[in-house]
């Protein structure tokens, strides 16, 4: 073998040891900035359970009212709001908080994933809406973008109104989507949902008590971060070795399986 041919090789394995650490510290930041996102939302929770029935009946979701689910919801109590193909497999099941940045931090890293995956047919994945942070912070930003996606579910337009709420999402201590004002004009960049329906449902809070219920099954099934992202039972983030590239290979083998 020629040194020159020696020299070529040589800088390929160079090139792709420098690409593969590339993909690890890449990893290693997405992990970083989920983990340290979360630790903001379980502190959320450990909250909500002191203060609660202080907050109960101080905004119009506290009070009591019929259970209206969204249309399509699914699952135990209609609590789920399922994206993806009717018969696709295996399931993600997702609860989350719109105030939380560690769900938007989990959007920021895993959406294009779940897209792709629930566009192909793979995934199915089931969203759980809660207000953990209007617990602990005060404010009714939670519930009222929960119930707005919820509204938005009813005109065929969750997912699109989903990452809207995610894309401009204040921060956490802000409540800016405790406005139906402003959640109103957030529908406005998804084409065709800021209908009279759609507003009649975000200012009557049609589905609050339903966001309410959702919430209290979360505290119920054991649960206290957001998100809190489980995949055939296990929660996929206290994996720390979990990145998009993997969560699609173990969906893709369950699916075979």
């Amino acid at each position: 073998m020629s040194e020159k041919n020696r020299d070529g090789k040589r800088t390929a394995r160079e090139r792709l040891a420098v690409e593969r650490e590339k993909q690890k510290a890449g990893d290693k930041r997405r992990r970083t900035l989920i983990v340290g996102a979360s630790v903001v939302c379980v502190l959320g929770l450990a909250a909500v359970i002191g203060v609660i029935a202080a907050h109960a009946g101080k905004d119009k979701g506290s009070s009591a009212g019929p259970v209206v689910a969204p249309s399509g919801a699914q699952g135990k109590d209609s609590l789920a709001i399922p994206v993806g193909k009717d018969g696709a497999r295996p399931t993600l099941t997702v609860w989350e908080d719109f105030r939380c940045p560690a769900c938007r931090a989990f959007e920021t890293v895993y959406r294009p994933t779940l897209h792709q995956l629930t566009d192909a047919g793979k995934l199915r994945v089931d969203y759980h809406l809660v207000r953990l942070i209007d617990g602990n912070l005060g404010g009714a930003g939670s519930l009222r973008a929960a119930n707005a996606a919820a509204c938005a579910q009813d005109a065929g337009k969750f997912r699109e109104y989903h990452d809207v709420l995610y894309d401009n999402q204040p921060q956490e201590s802000v409540d800016t989507l405790g406005d139906n004002d402003t959640l109103i004009r957030l529908a406005g960049k998804v084409k065709g949902l800021d209908t009279p329906a759609f507003r009649t449902c975000v200012k009557d809070g049609t589905h609050l008590t339903w966001v309410n219920k959702s919430h209290r099954a979360m505290g119920a099934a054991g649960y206290n971060s957001t998100p809190t992202v489980l995949l055939g039972g296990k929660n996929i983030m206290e994996d720390r070795t979990m990145s998009p590239a993997r969560l699609k290979r173990l969906v893709e083998t369950a699916g075979q399986g």
